[in-house]
């Protein structure tokens, strides 16, 4: 097993299953929909009580805004305008990058800034309190989808087929926030 957020050629890596966030390239490979997750912005209770929280999207030019390192990172947050439902982005900067969501959980959990994540990576510390959720409101379409891809062939080996399906059951037994 190897873990990594960079997009990796299954066939020059040798590998069975990836599992892919966002949306998918075309591409010769089969993927499975795993999960549909919300993504939610959010910081530790300390970040918000010392630098104020968020109450409209323009009030992120005076947040700390934790984003991803990766070349298909996003510079602008999407957001939906309350009054007309309409889509829009709203540039964000910050002084943390990180390349894994892990990262930049953690950078969050220790009061660094705000972050921007599916659900499932931070449900457990939303609920014990530990992060706190901003700007519902204005992100309740931000849906990110997770995905098991995996070479196509005419023989799919019993393995594979065995591992996507124990996960999409697994996955799909979860209850999201």
């Amino acid at each position: 097993m190897s873990l990594t957020d960079t997009v990796i050629d299954l066939v020059d890596e040798r590998t069975d299953v990836a599992i892919r966030s966002g949306p998918l390239c075309d591409s010769a490979l089969k993927a499975r929909k795993l999960l549909e997750s919300r993504r939610v912005i959010f910081a530790s209770p300390a970040y918000l009580k010392a630098h104020g929280v968020p109450t409209r999207p323009r009030d992120l030019d005076g947040h700390n805004c934790l984003r991803f390192n990766f070349r298909r990172s996003l510079d602008e947050w999407p957001f939906r305008d309350l009054s007309i439902g309409e889509p829009f982005t709203r540039p964000v900067t910050g002084n943390a990058h990180g390349n894994r969501g892990v990262i930049l959980r953690r950078l969050a959990l220790d009061g660094v800034g705000l972050a921007r994540l599916g659900a499932f990576h931070v449900e457990h510390d939303i609920a014990d309190g530990r992060l706190v959720p901003v700007l519902e409101d204005y992100n309740a379409d931000d849906i990110e989808l997770i995905h098991a891809v995996y070479v196509g062939h005419e023989h799919l080996a019993a393995r594979i087929r065995t591992f996507v399906d124990f996960l999409a059951d697994a996955i799909g037994r979860r209850t999201p926030i």
